[in-house]
């Protein structure tokens, strides 16, 4: 039986991957890095990026039920459901019944949410801005067509 090696051994002959290689891991470091320039900018309306993109998406779209929000925004239901919480909370979203299946429940928002997406929008152009600034509006409007065909491309390998 081979012993293992030590992580002292040629790095050349390691079997792990270069983590610097993983798409996975530079899409996921941009995303945070980006998501605190929002956040830091959206801060003064009271709302994380995440936030302003589900009240925006539904200020657009009009009420909708968290399956087709979380379709919407490519966002897992469980997660989208831990995120509307305290939009739910502060009174910027509502539940209620569905207007095609009054079983069913979708997410609308309130006055104070549509003020509130009002309010974020003017934070949200300013760090819209920055972005474009530091990299250019021609790159920024490349990177979203790019990561647009990513977030809509099947990823599958027959799994």
């Amino acid at each position: 039986m081979t012993a293992m090696r030590s992580s002292s051994q040629d790095p050349n002959q390691d079997p792990v991957p270069n983590p610097g290689g993983c798409n996975c891991l530079a899409l996921r470091q941009a995303a945070r890095h980006v998501t605190q320039l929002y956040d830091q900018l959206l801060a003064p309306s009271g709302l994380r990026a995440t936030q302003y993109s589900i009240l925006a998406r539904l200020k657009r779209k009009g009420p909708m039920t968290i399956n087709a929000l979380a379709a919407e925004l490519v966002m897992d239901r469980t997660t989208l459901g831990r995120n509307i919480l305290p939009l739910q909370r502060d009174g910027l979203i509502a539940v209620v019944p569905g207007k095609i299946d009054r079983r069913s429940k979708e997410i609308d928002l309130t006055a104070a949410g549509t003020a509130r997406v009002r309010q974020g929008a003017q934070c949200w152009s300013k760090a819209q801005a920055t972005f474009e600034r530091s990299f250019g509006s021609k790159r920024a409007r490349a990177l979203r067509a790019l990561l647009d065909d990513v977030a809509s491309a099947p990823l599958t390998d027959g799994v």
